[in-house]
Formats: structure tokens, sequence, C-alpha cells
């Protein structure tokens, strides 16, 4: 699944071709996507511009005038920049073509991303307003979590994932950040102590920042806006590496499940 850098890899490569343009078309080939595209957009889409650009978690949002296009990218979802009038593949569900004659190309062979409008505030919408705090901003800190911690049994790894605490820290980021900050994925999240939460928050905001600049993860669904695949994958110290020396001591980096996801990580580095 795309996660927060993927989707921001996606913002910044789209954002330069359709930003402050005019939308001269909506093709709607599949409204079957997690929910029904809805059989309006065209009229709701079609002469507005797109003011802005932003990401909130791994939803993209889109600002016109009259409302906020929600996109998200499901588990196998792209969006491709593409001249208009492009050969169009399979799985190739919607099309919003500018007057520039550029087309933003919707491709979701699983149907799990989501296309949505709302003319009201887009902090209230219901997939919106619960979430939790942005990862690179200044509201998550230490301090935060150790606050919304106390009393949590749960798993840290399953804790630093749950959307409602804190946003798009996916499976591969929270392992990969687990590790670098010597914390087991299993300890439970209200036994952790302030000063193990504040290098924590450190260190997922580098693990973030490199894997944006890096341009996302190579997942196997997943290519970025002009079409190239990310990098992060290359430096990888953890995830998807069971049976592996650890770079950092050589044991043998183990594979567990938790909460239904793949979680790596070194039992002698991480306690």
């Amino acid at each position: 699944m795309p996660e927060l850098p993927e989707v921001e890899t996606t913002r910044r490569g789209i954002a330069p071709h359709i930003l402050n343009q005019r939308i001269s078309q909506v093709i709607v080939r599949d409204h079957r996507l997690r929910w029904p595209i809805p059989t309006d957009l065209a009229q709701q889409l079609e002469q507005q511009r797109v003011t802005e650009i932003q990401r909130r978690g791994k939803y993209l949002l889109l600002t016109l005038p009259t409302g906020t296009l929600i996109l998200h990218l499901g588990m196998s979802g792209n969006l491709r920049v593409l001249p208009a009038g492009s050969a169009v593949l399979k799985h190739a569900h919607l099309d919003i073509v500018f007057a520039n004659q550029q087309c933003l190309r919707l491709h979701d062979p699983r149907r799990f991303g989501a296309v949505l409008f709302t003319v009201d505030p887009v902090e209230q919408h219901p997939l919106i307003k619960d979430l939790g705090v942005e990862p690179l901003e200044k509201a998550l800190t230490g301090d935060y979590l150790f606050t919304r911690s106390r009393g949590r049994k749960i798993p840290i790894k399953s804790f630093v994932m749950d959307g409602k605490i804190v946003v798009g820290v996916g499976n591969i980021y929270a392992s990969e950040s687990l590790f670098l900050a010597g914390i087991h994925p299993k300890r439970h999240a209200g036994r952790i102590t302030l000063a193990r939460y504040v290098t924590l928050v450190g260190v997922i905001k580098k693990v973030l920042r490199a894997a944006i600049k890096q341009g996302g993860t190579t997942l196997r669904d997943f290519v970025n806006s002009d079409g190239k695949p990310g990098y992060f994958s290359q430096h990888l110290r953890v995830y998807g590496r069971d049976g592996e020396p650890c770079h950092h001591c050589q044991h043998t980096i183990r594979h567990c499940i938790i909460g239904q996801r793949a979680t790596y990580y070194c039992p002698h580095c991480q306690t």
C-alpha cells in the first residue's frame, strides 16, 4: 500500500502540472471504487480551477472554488499526469482533463482507492475529521505520544500506526523507525518512557523525510507521478529482511505478525 512518502511524492509530482489549471473534462470509466465515484462528479468539477493541492495523511486534497476533491490511492492506485488523449490501459478508472491539455489519470487495479467530492469544509469530512497529527509537523512530539500512550497495553507498533494518534506512519516506516529507536515492536505503548518517545519521534521524522527525498519506497504496484519507482527500499534496514543479518550487530532479523501486519525487527538491537 502506498504510504505517506509515496503520497507526498505524488502530490509534489502532480502539483506543477495541475495547480491553477482549469478542469475542462472529467471522464469516469468505472465508478466502482471503495466507495462509488459520485455520478455528478463531472458536473461538480468541470470549469473549476485547482487552487491548492494538499495532503492529509494518505489523502490528497484538491481545493476548488466550490469544494474539495478527496483522492486516496488505496492498496494499488497511482496518479499520473499524461497528455490528454493518451492511450487508455486497463484499470484507468478516471481522467481529469485540464485546459492545458494535461490529464490526471487514476489507475487502480484493485479498486480500493477513493474519489469523493465535498462542498463542506474538508476537515469536517468523515474520512478526515478524526485523523491524528501529521508526523512531519510540530504537533508530533515525544510529549504528545507519551501522554496519549499512558495506560495503553497495545504494541508500540500498532500505537504509532493508529491513524487517530498520528497519520501516515505505515507498516514499512513503523518497522524502520522502531529499529532505529531501539524499541521492540511488541513492547506495550504505555510502558515506554518519555525519553524513548522523544527519540522515536525524531527518528520517525527523519525516516519519513528521507523516504520523501528518495521518492517513496518501491512497492509492487506503485509508481510515482512521472512513472519512476521510488528508491527508498535500497535503504531499508529491517523491513523485508527476515533471516538476514542485522547491519548493526549481525544478529538475525526476525519476522512476526502484529495487528495482522508483517513486522520485522532485530531481537538484539530492539528492547
